[in-house]
C-alpha cells in the first residue's frame, strides 16, 4: 500500500503546486506584469531547486524521506496563503522561489523512495503509479485553478490550492512507517562528487534530455495562460486546455509499461521529444480553444512519456547508494533550464509576442532529440 499512499500525497501536493502556476501567472498579468514579468516569475520558481537539489538529495539519502516531504508540503501551503492574503507583485515574486523550494524537497524525496518500495521488479510499476498520480494532479490543478478564478477570484483559488497541500501532512504525521527510506543509511564516502555521476555518458545525456522536457513543461504551464489571455479566452477555458494536456499525460502513462516492453527506453524518449516538438510548432497557428486543446493533448503525449522514462533511467543508471542524489542532479539540471530559459523566452515574448516562444522551444526539443538519437546509436 505504500506506493499508493505516496502517489496520493504526490497527487495532492502537485495539484496545489501545478495549480499555483496558473493562478500566479494570471494574477501577475492582472496586476500588470508583461511577458518578461511572467518569465521572471517562472524562473523564480526554479531558483532554490537549481541551487539546493543536489545537496537535498545527499541529505535525503542519509536521513530518509519523511521529514523533507513534510517540510516541503508545509512550505507549499504557507506560500500559497501568503499571496492570498497580500495580492501584490512583490509578494508573488517572493513566494515563487519558496514554492519551488517546497516542491523540490517533496519531489526529490518522493523520486528517491519510489524506486525503493517493494521488489526490484516492481520499480517500473512504482514509477508508473507515481506518474499516473502526477498526471491526475496535472489535470486537477489547472482545472481547479481556472474555475476557481472565474467563480471565486484569484485569492480564494489560492486558498483552495493551499488546502490541497495541507492534506498530505496528515498521513505523514500519523503514518510515518508507511514511508520507507530511499536507500540504506550510509556515511558519505570521501572523494565522491557530482562529477562521478556526470561521467556516466548515458546518465549525463538523460539528465540533459530530462532538462529539455522539464523546461518545455514549465514553459507550457506559464505561457499557455499568457497566450490564451491574449487570445481572449476565459480562465476556465485556459484551465480546460491545460487539463487536456494533463489528460494526455495520464493516458500515455497507462500504456507506458507495455511500450517499454516493446522497445528500448531511450528510443521511446527520443520519439517523445519529436512529438513534443511538433506540438509546439503548431500552437502559434491557432487561437480556437478546441484546436489548442487538441494540440495540448498531442504535447501531453510527448512530455507525458518523457518524464517517467527519464526518472526510471536515472534511478536504474545511478549507483544504488546515491539514487536521491541522482534525483537531485536531475532536479538541478531541470531547474537550471527553468531559470535560464523562461528569462530568455520572456524577453523574446516581450519583444515579439508569445508565438516565437513556442517555435523556439520546438526547435530546442527537436535539436535535443536529434543529438540524443545520434549519441544513442554510437
Amino acid at each position: 500500500m505504500a506506493i499508493y499512499l505516496i502517489a496520493l500525497m504526490s497527487t495532492l501536493c502537485n495539484t496545489a503546486f501545478g495549480g499555483s502556476r496558473v493562478v500566479m501567472s494570471l494574477l501577475a498579468i492582472d496586476l500588470g506584469a508583461d511577458p518578461f514579468g511572467v518569465g521572471l516569475l517562472a524562473s523564480l520558481y526554479a531558483l532554490f531547486p537549481m541551487l539546493l537539489a543536489i545537496y537535498a538529495g545527499k541529505v535525503i539519502d542519509r536521513v530518509g524521506a519523511r521529514g523533507p516531504m513534510f517540510a516541503g508540503t508545509l512550505i507549499i501551503a504557507l506560500c500559497l496563503l501568503l499571496p492570498a492574503g497580500f495580492p501584490r507583485l512583490l509578494v508573488l515574486y517572493s513566494a515563487a522561489p519558496l514554492l519551488g523550494l517546497g516542491f523540490m524537497l517533496f519531489f526529490v524525496a518522493v523520486q528517491g523512495i519510489t524506486g525503493a518500495v517493494g521488489r526490484e521488479q516492481d520499480r517500473a510499476r512504482n514509477y508508473g503509479v507515481l506518474s499516473v498520480g502526477f498526471s491526475i494532479s496535472g489535470f486537477l490543478g489547472p482545472l481547479i485553478a481556472g474555475f476557481s478564478i472565474d467563480h471565486l477570484g484569484h485569492q480564494r483559488a489560492l486558498l483552495i490550492l493551499a488546502g490541497c497541500a495541507l492534506v498530505p501532512l496528515l498521513p505523514l504525521w500519523l503514518k510515518p512507517k508507511m514511508i520507507p527510506r530511499a536507500t540504506h543509511t550510509v556515511e558519505e564516502k570521501t572523494g565522491q562528487s557530482v562529477r562521478d555521476l556526470l561521467r556516466i555518458p548515458v546518465l549525463r545525456r538523460t539528465f540533459i534530455v530530462s532538462g529539455f522536457i522539464s523546461a518545455a513543461w514549465d514553459l507550457y504551464s506559464f505561457y499557455m495562460p499568457v497566450y490564451g489571455h491574449q487570445a481572449g479566452l476565459s480562465a476556465s477555458a485556459i484551465g480546460m486546455i491545460l487539463a487536456t494536456f494533463a489528460a494526455a499525460t495520464f493516458t500515455i502513462r497507462l500504456f507506458l509499461s507495455a511500450m517499454v516492453r516493446q522497445g528500448a527506453e531511450m528510443r521511446i524518449l527520443n520519439q517523445a521529444l519529436y512529438v513534443a516538438s511538433a506540438a509546439f510548432f503548431l500552437f502559434p497557428f491557432f487561437q480556437n480553444p478546441w484546436a489548442l486543446a487538441a494540440i495540448s493533448f498531442l504535447l501531453g503525449l510527448g512530455i507525458g512519456t518523457g518524464q517517467p522514462l527519464s526518472m526510471t533511467l536515472i534511478y536504474n543508471l545511478a549507483p544504488k547508494d546515491r539514487t536521491s542524489e541522482a534525483a537531485g542532479v536531475r532536479v538541478t539540471v531541470n531547474h537550471f533550464t527553468h531559470v535560464t530559459i523562461p528569462l530568455a523566452f520572456g524577453a523574446l515574448g516581450s519583444a515579439f509576442g508569445v508565438a516565437p516562444v513556442f517555435v523556439t522551444n520546438a526547435l530546442m526539443l527537436l535539436a535535443g532529440g536529434i543529438v540524443n538519437q545520434r549519441a544513442t546509436r554510437r
